[in-house]
């Protein structure tokens, strides 16, 4: 038998133990690493995910053939052992570890290695093979520290609440949306949230997550009552005709951007948003490293991303590194919504 990890025009597989990780084509078992579309894909005919990870996931794939597992808990599928680790992308996320004869190989799907006081806290996983993304694998990718992110927001939104004026920002309604939450001083005001946004926030809170509390924006929502409060958009909600109603007469909302690519100023400038704060669910460039340098693995697999500089700065750092294609996307420029569900544009 060959490696025990395989990569598939499917997905990331696993012969002896039968199952596949993270994959974007139909199979019998899939072993999913977190919810976003991008790794959790409809079709498969059972699922296994972490028992936290189970309520987004329901929620966005529907009635599905889902099994829990706990984070550190073992599970024998055929001839291997797998153990699901936190990854501390976003609640529920997962590293999938794959054990047979001895042989140690993990899948890490998306990661973050700072503690957002949101996800459970990545915990590295001792391996001979890692598989990691590279979304920001460029040394210019390094993020705000929290407590600087939540002084600038604040600072940012209650500047704009003192003149009556809206504060908009876009971020992914699985992670960043919720990270904003716990980082918003609430005592400047109400904050409304984006019908997609509000949706996993409410399938969160059903699990025990404690956020503010937040209002759905609706058409019959009076904004007028609302003016300063905080708004937490989807990407395409804040770039679309959805936002705009949050300009009062004379009062121009101010609007922001949540995401990692904020670090280029070539992309803060094509979102022509009046803020970017350098904010992502995904490693910066000292996290990646971090992370797989406390693997231990000799043998590193890069996925998504910046793929081709970083297995060339791995290989200089005398890992045996390679690229594998997949369907993973990261952490996107454009408007799209990680979720891959931006639910009602209310």
């Amino acid at each position: 038998m060959g490696d025990l990890l395989t990569f598939t025009d499917r997905g990331i597989y696993c012969e002896a133990g039968d199952f596949h990780i993270d994959p974007w084509q139909p199979v019998d078992r899939a072993l999913v690493t977190h919810g976003h579309a991008d790794h959790a894909h409809e079709g498969m005919n059972r699922y296994l995910a972490t028992d936290i990870a189970a309520p987004v996931m329901r929620h966005r794939l529907g009635d599905i053939s889902l099994d829990t597992i706990r984070y550190g808990e073992t599970r024998r599928i055929n001839d291997v052992t797998v153990s699901f680790h936190p990854a501390g992308h976003v609640p529920g996320s997962a590293q999938i570890r794959v054990e047979r004869k001895g042989e140690v190989w993990v899948a890490s799907g998306d990661y973050k290695t700072i503690d957002d006081g949101l996800s459970t806290p990545f915990e590295p996983v001792k391996c001979d093979a890692f598989i990691t993304e590279s979304t920001f694998g460029l040394p210019v990718f390094k993020w705000t520290p929290q407590e600087e992110l939540a002084r600038d927001l604040n600072a940012w939104w209650a500047a704009n609440a003192a003149e009556g004026r809206f504060s908009l920002i876009g971020s992914y309604a699985l992670g960043k949306a919720q990270r904003i939450l716990t980082l918003a001083d609430t005592s400047i005001g109400p904050i409304l949230t984006h019908g997609a946004v509000e949706n996993t926030n409410e399938v969160l809170r059903a699990q025990g997550i404690a956020l503010p509390d937040t209002i759905r924006v609706t058409p019959e929502t009076d904004l007028k009552t609302l003016a300063g409060g905080l708004v937490i958009a989807t990407p395409s909600g804040l770039g679309g005709p959805w936002s705009r109603r949050f300009n009062l007469p004379g009062k121009p909302a101010s609007t922001a951007f949540a995401s990692g690519w904020m670090a280029l100023r070539g992309v803060r400038r094509r979102r022509a948003a009046d803020r970017g704060f350098i904010m992502s669910d995904h490693a910066d460039w000292p996290g990646l490293n971090a992370a797989i340098r406390e693997t231990g693995a000799s043998r590193i697999f890069v996925t998504h991303g910046y793929t081709s500089v970083f297995r060339r700065w791995l290989e200089s750092e005398g890992y045996d590194a390679a690229i594998v294609s997949t369907e993973y996307a990261g952490e996107r420029i454009d408007a799209e919504d990680e979720t891959g569900n931006e639910g009602e544009a209310a």
